[in-house]
């Protein structure tokens, strides 16, 4: 299983995978084999406790290093969150959280999975790159499925500009994130900016879980972007000197400031708290980063709404402006192409997108790469064709001897190796003859062919003297009557003898079938022949 995260627009069970799509009856272990996170956002790994620990999943779950740091450190947070705003009956507890980490194993980067991903580079990691692997299926994400972004640069610039605007004026901004990726990012930004515009204006992140990730980015800086690494002994790029910890009271202090506060689709916390206090002043500002899910209050601002509706029945007016600027860790529909076009799948499935959205890029695929395209409602089966693909094992003395003889061509007549398969179907191996006796503790032998060849004129003894002669003067092999017999020995290797008084009996063994077919042409041209059954 690719991810096993939470729907961020739900507060009660639904948040959940249904894992009866999987199965009614029975352990989840019996269905699957692996569980595989690709990264830590809470919408691809926050259902993880709530499978290990509460539907019951004992297999092997896998990650990378810096993801099976941090995963733990995302999902405390939100159940803190969870029990301190909502008492959250449904949620998991700190023990579930710590035996599930337990059960992880982290892997290295050499698998190559698609999770969230961006071509194009952040200051603090670089872009997505993915071999020529020709998989049988890529499962791509399609969250920007229809979008195509401004240059980075001028989101960066345009991003500036609104958030100097509004602190000039005497505002606050809201940057709702979540607490590793875009926070970073644009504390980057913002951090490099006021130190060129020798800005004195307070720059807040979360407390505790921003500050956490900033360490967490330094404990693992070999994962970064190439220029981070480059300059991280000079000078620690997460090491801000204008961002600061935010206190809740800060929020009610007057005057300017801008705050990144968690999480980032505004559905619950400290982020959706703060917004209460700033939404009915018109100076001050919510700039939204990244994609919301549908029904979260991230996505409705997006879309317009300006009156919101809470679950305990209260309403609020929104008077500050919204911006919309995407910094988000997903690709636009040009990198997904990108990326489609660099792996060369057989197949694409979809996934992590709205419908129509994803028509539209299965559509573009298709046109464009000649790639067939799925994509599955939640729930949906689907099934490709794949082409089988079958591990053989070769001996290295074998393969010694395939590469000494590299430049010289392989005769078909001569025997090479051996497929030997195991009983248990457990191995297929590609071994030499001698190899394959050893192996299996078998005696050498060999296979001795017949052919009886018919003759229509008589003579045979001088015609077998005839063929001797004819063999001498073209100096193709070397032959000689065997002591006190009529049998004509060529080359140590075939015999040709009197069979009857119309019929030649040529005898040879395995690997000479090229040497008879030359043996076979002197003597058609010696006498005609008729090839007995």
């Amino acid at each position: 299983m690719l991810d096993c995260g939470m729907h961020m627009g739900f507060n009660d069970e639904r948040r959940f995978p249904d894992f009866s799509y999987i199965t009614q009856k029975g352990k989840l272990d019996d269905f699957i084999d692996c569980v595989i996170i690709s990264h830590f956002h809470l919408d691809h790994c926050g259902a993880l406790p709530y499978m290990t620990e509460m539907v019951g999943y004992n297999g092997p779950i896998y990650m990378t290093i810096p993801t099976k740091a941090i995963v733990p450190v995302l999902l405390e947070d939100f159940r803190k969150v969870q029990v301190k705003y909502r008492n959250d009956p449904f949620i998991f507890t700190s023990n579930m959280i710590k035996d599930c980490m337990n059960k992880v194993k982290t892997i290295s980067l050499h698998e190559e999975l698609m999770g969230d991903f961006n071509m194009t580079p952040d200051r603090h990691l670089g872009p997505a790159e993915i071999d020529r692997c020709r998989p049988d299926v890529l499962i791509s994400e399609s969250t920007y499925a229809t979008t195509i972004r401004d240059s980075k640069r001028a989101r960066e610039r345009d991003f500036l500009k609104k958030v100097h605007d509004c602190i000039n004026n005497g505002g606050k901004v809201l940057i709702p994130v979540f607490a590793l990726g875009r926070a970073q990012e644009l504390c980057i930004l913002l951090e490099s900016y006021w130190e060129r515009m020798n800005l004195s204006i307070p720059i807040y992140v979360s407390k505790g879980m921003a500050e956490k990730a900033v360490d967490y980015y330094k404990l693992f800086v070999t994962w970064t972007s190439e220029k981070i690494k480059k300059t991280f002994v000079k000078r620690n790029m997460f090491d801000f000197k204008h961002v600061l910890p935010f206190e809740d009271s800060f929020a009610d202090t007057p005057g300017p400031m801008v705050v990144f506060a968690t999480p980032g689709m505004l559905h619950s916390g400290q982020s959706l708290k703060i917004f209460k206090k700033w939404a009915t002043n018109e100076k001050n500002m919510v700039i939204m980063p990244g994609y919301c899910v549908q029904g979260t209050v991230g996505s409705k601002l997006i879309a317009g709404v300006r009156k919101l509706d809470f679950e305990n029945g209260a309403t609020l007016e929104v008077k500050l402006s919204v911006e919309y600027m995407s910094f988000s860790a997903h690709a636009d529909s040009k990198g997904i192409v990108q990326l489609i076009r660099n792996c060369d799948p057989r197949h694409v499935l979809f996934v992590h997108g709205e419908d129509s959205k994803m028509e539209f890029l299965k559509q573009k695929v298709e046109r464009m790469l000649s790639i067939p395209v799925l994509k599955p409602r939640n729930g949906q089966n689907v099934a490709v064709n794949t082409i089988p693909s079958i591990v053989i094992e070769t001996s290295p003395q074998l393969l010694k001897d395939s590469l000494s003889n590299f430049n010289h061509p392989v005769d078909p007549d001569i025997f090479q190796a051996s497929l030997f398969v195991d009983k248990n179907l457990k191995s297929i191996e590609l071994l030499r003859s001698d190899e394959v006796l050893k192996r299996m503790e078998w005696e050498p032998h060999q296979v001795e062919f017949i052919l009886d060849v018919g003759v229509c004129e008589g003579g045979l003894n001088c015609l077998l003297e005839q063929i001797q002669q004819e063999m001498y003067e073209t100096g193709r092999f070397q032959s000689h009557f065997k002591s006190g017999t009529n049998d004509l020995i060529i080359d140590n290797e075939v015999i040709l003898s009197v069979y009857s008084e119309k019929e030649l009996r040529v005898v040879f063994q395995r690997g000479k079938i090229g040497m008879v077919t030359n043996i076979m042409k002197i003597l058609k041209d010696c006498t005609t022949l008729s090839l007995s059954p």
